[in-house]
């Protein structure tokens, strides 16, 4: 799929500075009591940062430079090329408040700093915060908030990600829609004088729907709300969710950031300083962070991105279209096929369609029975890995969404989702085949 350009990107709405503070509401709604009146409000926590340095000729280099060269100067103590692995928990300091820039591995570390610097650049992007996983990701911008906040979310998206807003957010008094995001006029039609946060995955996990950011980014700056895209299943390489308006950007990087199924982690990217500052300050005093050593294979992971995104969408492309054809098999959901709903979007606001593909089997028995026949493909959580995967979202990614709920956006017990790996498509598609010819 050839190169497009997306819109240029747009300057930051008012909110886009951080939490606004909503006026006072009454008791009993909910909201912490205002404090006294003869009490002022504790000032907002933050953490002053600094933009991601740029090394010399940096805002011309093309998407593939970046990724190897961004964040990874060679190391001044030893000209080493490839970052290293800072193993360390704390830092020498000469004199009281006289350091090197570090001083305790939670709160900086070198190894860390690089992939922070090396993300943010691929989503053109002026600051960047890795997570000890993508749920403490999505958990930094959940903290942003208040109790009496209003959050929006798609309705299809991430099993974990539900589980986090209902199940731990929600009984702290954050308050959550759960909306069609492909509907950008149902996303305006459910946003309040609380609402503080619109949260889109697109495309959908596990139904691939799109969303179009452009529309939400706008929504967002027209009624002062924030922005938000897990943008894991399409990385910065299809997709950029900052340069079409939303304000900040959440990715797990176990999946195709990293692309060899061997870590686990998350990151936040923004070009908001106000935003970072305060995504800074529960960086550390949260202390949900990586390791050194998962964030240096973070950084191998990203140095082939562009090689490996191309393969993904390579062969989910002939895996959907091969899937499309047979006689057992209904709708396919892959945006890159002509006919879903979402393909003529797809192709305005990104470069490619990714690897994930999902279908209906019909019931649970014969989902059962085609997830034990297959050979190639892993029965596995997870995706954006090398190697192909399957799962079964009402039993896996998703088993924590009622039933109910599943049912409502139309996630069935016979749903079953792949992750196309960058073996040889012919391999897979014959994998399908002979799984599919069991039912």
């Amino acid at each position: 799929m050839s190169t497009r350009k997306v819109e240029p990107k747009v300057e930051p709405h008012p909110a886009a500075a951080g939490y606004t503070a909503p006026p006072p509401h009454p008791a009993g709604t909910g909201r912490r009591p205002e404090p006294p009146a003869h009490e002022p409000p504790a000032p907002e926590p933050r953490r002053p940062v600094e933009p991601r340095p740029l090394q010399p000729g940096e805002p011309d280099w093309r998407f593939s430079t970046l990724a190897i060269h961004a964040g990874q100067e060679p190391d001044p103590a030893t000209g080493a090329v490839t970052v290293p692995i800072y193993q360390t928990s704390t830092f020498h300091q000469a004199e009281l408040g006289k350091h090197k820039g570090y001083e305790y591995a939670r709160t900086q570390n070198p190894t860390r700093r690089a992939l922070e610097s090396n993300l943010a650049a691929l989503e053109g992007g002026r600051y960047g915060f890795a997570f000890g996983s993508g749920m403490a990701a999505i958990g930094a911008i959940a903290n942003l908030f208040k109790s009496g906040d209003h959050v929006i979310a798609s309705d299809d998206m991430y099993g974990g990600t539900f589980r986090l807003f209902n199940l731990v957010l929600k009984p702290y008094g954050l308050e959550f829609s759960y909306v069609d995001s492909s509907d950008v006029a149902a996303l305006a039609a459910a946003i309040r004088p609380a609402t503080r946060l619109i949260y889109v995955e697109t495309p959908s996990n596990p139904l691939m729907k799109v969303t179009d950011l452009s529309a939400v980014g706008r929504l967002g700056r027209e009624r002062g709300i924030l922005t938000a895209c897990d943008n894991t299943f399409m990385t910065p390489y299809f997709q950029k969710p900052l340069a079409l308006g939303i304000d900040l950007v959440v990715h797990s990087t176990t999946k195709y950031l990293n692309g060899h199924s061997d870590m686990v982690g998350g990151v936040v990217v923004t070009d908001s300083t106000e935003v970072a500052e305060r995504l800074a300050f529960l960086q550390n005093a949260v202390g949900g962070v990586p390791g050194p050593f998962d964030c240096w294979l973070v950084l191998r992971g990203t140095k082939t991105l562009a090689l490996r995104m191309e393969r993904h969408n390579q062969n989910a492309l002939q895996v959907a279209r091969h899937l499309a054809a047979h006689p057992k098999l209904g709708r396919i959901h892959y945006p890159g096929l002509p006919d879903h709903p979402g393909h003529a979007l797809m192709q305005r606001q990104a470069t490619g369609f990714g690897g994930m593909i999902s279908f209906d089997l019909e019931s649970l028995e014969r989902a059962r029975r085609f997830l034990g026949a297959v050979r190639l493909f892993t029965l596995a959580e997870s995706l954006g890995g090398v190697e192909s995967l399957i799962c079964h979202p009402a039993t896996m990614t998703h088993a924590s969404v009622p039933a109910a709920e599943r049912a409502r956006v139309g996630l069935g017990d016979g749903l079953v989702r792949l992750s196309v790996g960058i073996e040889d498509a012919e391999d897979l598609i014959a994998d399908l085949d002979q799984a599919l010819a069991r039912l």
